[in-house]
């Protein structure tokens, strides 16, 4: 079959569409993945076909720091996406057009839910929501990613999702109707992809894993959470020798890094990061990246590291301090180590809290709040709670048993099976 996944958003948003992708095309189908021209090398690489979408992430993921970080209610980041959104809509609805053309079946990310409905609706295709992180599905077992988790019970957590999904719902439809006045042949907009009166309802697949997020009693029988979608992007990875170099000069390392959280306090951050380091007496790896960590001078004990492949780098960890991206987030857990998460925007605060509620790591520390007082609290309980290392390597043992993305593809199979 032919198979088109629209996926938008950061690196961390793209590539485990690459892997489910990637995995897609090992069991004989055709795959086109569609996302920013900048991960056109990515994808190629593992042999798909590209097809480009509209748009800079690097400026989405700035400005979701600087004007929707976490400490800012989920309206206020509704219209940080959409200040992003609105100017490249119609380009992008446009791109995902051309990608779906003779595809078989659609599989869409969060940022591409209504456009990859719509399209799937149009040229009478089954579609798929693919997803990383629980939304879409309520529960009163937690709250939406975007919402704080408060000590109120399981209505609490239900509404929390009701009103994420009206939120996005509203706002599909108030762009939409944007559009159409620009460009009236397009057609009406249906119904929510999720709404159960929905003829077509959409099946929901998680890329995480139920060792992390057990799948609630109260999610449906389309609701399936397959396991993390690794990439393993570090297989054929040659490391620098330098680095070899560092790692082999000493104990393991502690790896700090924010992944594409680019923000203003990069400076900051950096100086917090190398106080921590010296006051816990830990040798660090620093990632630059997009993050933009200021590195210069660094100390013998700390080495500054452009990339790395996270499924080669991590388990030469004794610790992580990270953002909580779900794809960071994921490599941390995957190689055993415990994390300390330092979230800044949306679900990162999430992951945060999960990490601390499985015993792998500590209290998330909201970035406007990082010291090198909290943070090296932060470093020395990853490094010498006996408990939490052993409960962070039974879980990355339980995690590298998963096959995520074979489980993902046996479900989609099973839907697009003749008679199912």
């Amino acid at each position: 079959m032919r198979i088109t996944l629209l996926a938008h958003g950061s690196r961390g948003d793209v590539q485990p569409y690459v892997a489910l992708g990637a995995g897609l095309r090992r069991a004989g189908h055709t795959i086109r993945l569609a996302a920013p021209e900048m991960f056109r090398a990515l994808v190629e690489e593992h042999g798909l076909e590209f097809a480009p979408l509209a748009g800079d992430p690097t400026r989405l993921a700035q400005d979701l720091v600087e004007r929707g970080g976490v400490g800012s209610n989920v309206l206020q980041q509704v219209r940080v996406i959409l200040d992003y959104a609105l100017p490249l809509a119609r380009q992008v609805l446009a791109d995902a057009h051309r990608a779906c053309q003779g595809a078989d079946a659609i599989i869409h990310s969060l940022l591409m839910t209504v456009a990859g409905h719509e399209i799937a609706r149009e040229l009478d295709r089954p579609d798929f929501s693919a997803m990383i992180f629980p939304v879409f599905a309520p529960t009163a077992a937690f709250p939406n990613p975007g919402f704080p988790a408060l000590p109120l019970g399981g209505w609490y957590n239900r509404l929390t999702h009701r009103l994420f999904d009206q939120l996005d719902w509203r706002v599909s439809q108030l762009a939409y109707a944007w559009l159409r006045r620009q460009q009236p042949e397009l057609p009406r907009l249906s119904t929510w992809p999720f709404n159960a009166a929905n003829p077509r309802l959409v099946p929901i697949l998680y890329g995480f894993s139920p060792q992390v997020v057990p799948k609630p009693p109260d999610w449906s029988r389309i609701v399936h959470v397959t396991g993390y979608w690794f990439l393993d992007a570090g297989r054929d990875w040659q490391p620098p020798a330098a680095l070899l170099d560092f790692l082999e000069g000493g104990p393991p390392p502690i790896y700090i890094g924010f992944g594409s959280m680019i923000s203003r306090q990069a400076a900051r951050l950096t100086k917090v990061a190398l106080e921590a380091l010296a006051q816990t007496g830990q040798r660090g790896v620093l990632q630059a990246g997009w993050g933009g960590l200021v590195a210069s001078d660094l100390p013998p004990h700390v080495f500054r590291l452009d990339s790395a492949p996270f499924d080669w780098l991590f388990p030469r960890m004794a610790a992580t301090v990270h953002h909580g991206g779900i794809g960071t987030t994921a490599e941390a857990l995957r190689a055993g180590i415990p994390t300390a998460i330092i979230p800044f925007i949306a679900d990162q605060s999430f992951w945060g809290r999960q990490v601390y509620r499985l015993g792998v790591g500590p209290k998330p520390i909201p970035h406007r709040q990082l010291t090198a007082r909290n943070l090296a609290e932060a470093i020395r309980a990853t490094t010498t709670d006996p408990a939490m290392r052993q409960r962070a390597a039974e879980m990355g043992k339980r995690i590298r048993s998963e096959e995520g993305v074979t489980r993902a593809v046996h479900v989609i199979e099973q839907y697009l099976a003749p008679g199912s």
